[in-house]
Order: C-alpha cells, then structure tokens, then sequence
C-alpha cells in the first residue's frame, strides 16, 4: 500500500508541475500587455509596471520566478487591485467556493446512491422507472440551465427561495440543486446498475439462505461491493463539481472564487488567473489523490499489485 501511494504522490506531483507550466505558457502567448489601456497609454508608465511586476525578464526568469512564488504560496499582487495580493482573494473567495462544492458533492453522493439502491431494490417497477426518469433529465440538462430555470420558478415566479447571493441556508438550496443534479443522477445509475449485478452473485444467495434480513443483506453485504465504481468515477465528478462552481456562482451572484477568476480573465489580471487556475489544479489534484487512496483502501486487490504482476 505505502508503494502504491507513494506512487500516486509522483504523478499527482508530475500533473502538477504540467499544469503549472502550460498555464505559464499560455499566459506568455496572450499577445499585448495587461496594462496598455487608456489609463497607462504613456510608455514609460506601462514599462515601469512591467518592471515592477517582471513582465520585461527573459520568459525563463518569469518561469522561474513564478515558480518560486508557487512553492513559497506567495501569488504575488493583483495587477488590476493593487491593494490585494491574489492569496488575499484565494483567501476571501475560495471558503465560499468550497462551501458551496463540498455541499453539493454530499447531497450529490447520499441522494444518488439512496435514488440507485430503491431503484435496484425495485427493479422495473414504478420507483425504478421515475428514478431513472429523473436521472435522465439530471444528466441531459445542463447546470447553468437548470440554475435559469430554478430561478425562474422558485424565485421569481413563486418566491420561495431567494434569488441570489450566499448569506443564509435557504440562499444555497438553488446553486446547492444546480450543481449537485447532474452528478446525482451519474451516482443513481451507476449505483442502481452495479447492485443488480451484486445482488445476482453467489454469497448474496447464501444470505438470503441463512435467512438474513433485506436491509442487512443490501447494506452490510452489497452495497459495500456496489459502491466500488462509484468510487471509481468520483474523481471526475469532483472535477465537473468544483470547476462548475465558476458558472453557478456567476448566475447566483455567489462571491467565491468564480466571481474573481471570471474578472481577472475580462482584466487581464495574470497573478490571478496564474494564481487561481494553480490552487484550484492543486486542489483538485490533491481529492483525486485522496480518492485513489480510498480506493486501494476498499479493493485489496490493489494492495497486493507488484511489479510483474506478481
């Protein structure tokens, strides 16, 4: 187990370090510069700025230099605020950001798997057939239109919820739904999928004959194999998750991260887009690591992998 780990580390820290770089890159081949705008239109001022934020060095010293503010976790100042440095913004934004994104992945996961096992439990039935309905629409509708909609219906036409911001439990039950749609219902058919199948294995038919209870077969003895791809496919849906929090929370009018990426992009603000884009990625890298780790923590069959196949 501690090679495998240690395995995943190495190339959590290669994805890393790539992504670290093509954002460099792409930064450098934005033709023009973040600060030739009416308000900095004499030259000498743009040059001192670009001075000042190492903008004239040699494209390797910039790389250099971007990242050791990486590895000492100083983003530097904000180009279009000069009186907040981008670990401010990361600081002020990124809570809300992952209050919002861990919210929606616990509804997402407990929904969707409780949807998936009544869904198997009555197969084509009645439950089975509107569960997986709603999966449907869950997965074909996208979340930036799901959000339009909830807001329409529940906020503006009936007025049950509030419209916008983050600043009470009921302001998060329309971004929490938007977000949290989608991947619930990949969790619901994934979960109702794999536990037809566990449900038909041997050892469940032994249960059943030792006369165990339907609750204690499904839970103590399926479900735990059932969840296996689940888990498996929570990586990716972390991923949608947190990175579709930028669109929701521009639609919700919610202060998180989004609402300073999405600006720093409009300003040309690369300390922040350099800034947000490397926490976010680290972030990200950091929870599919944690999920592979679960992972070899559920299959012992990963424990026991070594070279050769042996």
């Amino acid at each position: 187990m501690l090679r495998y780990t240690l395995k995943r580390l190495l190339i959590a820290f290669i994805t890393l370090w790539i992504i670290i770089s093509i954002t460099f890159l792409l930064m450098i081949s934005v033709p023009g510069s973040p600060f030739n705008t009416d308000k900095t239109s004499n030259e000498t001022v743009q040059a001192n700025l670009e001075a000042h934020y190492n903008l004239d060095e040699p494209y390797f010293i910039q790389y250099v230099l971007y990242l050791k503010s990486i590895a000492t976790f100083d983003f530097g100042p904000s180009i279009k605020q000069p009186n907040q440095t981008v670990n401010d913004l990361l600081g002020r934004g990124f809570p809300i950001s992952f209050e919002l994104g861990m919210i929606t992945i616990v509804v997402a996961v407990i929904s969707g798997i409780t949807l998936g096992i009544f869904s198997a439990l009555k197969h084509n039935g009645i439950i089975d057939y509107l569960a997986m309905g709603f999966a449907v629409l869950g997965i074909s509708i996208p979340n930036f239109i799901l959000a339009t909609l909830l807001i329409q219906k529940l906020a503006v036409d009936y007025s049950i919820f509030p419209v916008a911001t983050w600043a009470s439990p009921s302001h998060m039950v329309l971004p929490v739904l938007a977000l949290a749609t989608g991947p619930m219902a990949i969790i619901a058919r994934l979960t109702r999928s794999t536990m037809l199948e566990v449900l038909t294995q041997d050892y469940i038919k032994m249960a059943r004959a030792k006369g165990l209870s339907p609750w204690k077969i499904t839970i103590k003895h399926a479900l735990r194999n059932a969840l296996m791809p689940v888990v498996t496919i929570m990586g990716t849906l972390l991923a949608a998750i947190l990175t579709g929090t930028f669109v929701i929370e521009q639609i919700f009018a919610i202060p998180g991260m989004g609402k300073y990426f999405v600006e720093s992009i409009n300003q040309r603000d690369y300390p922040v887009i350099m800034g947000t884009t490397v926490f976010y990625s680290a972030f990200l890298i950091l929870m599919l690591f944690l999920v592979d780790i679960v992972y070899g923590l559920l299959d012992p069959r990963i424990k026991l992998h070594k070279k050769g196949g042996k």
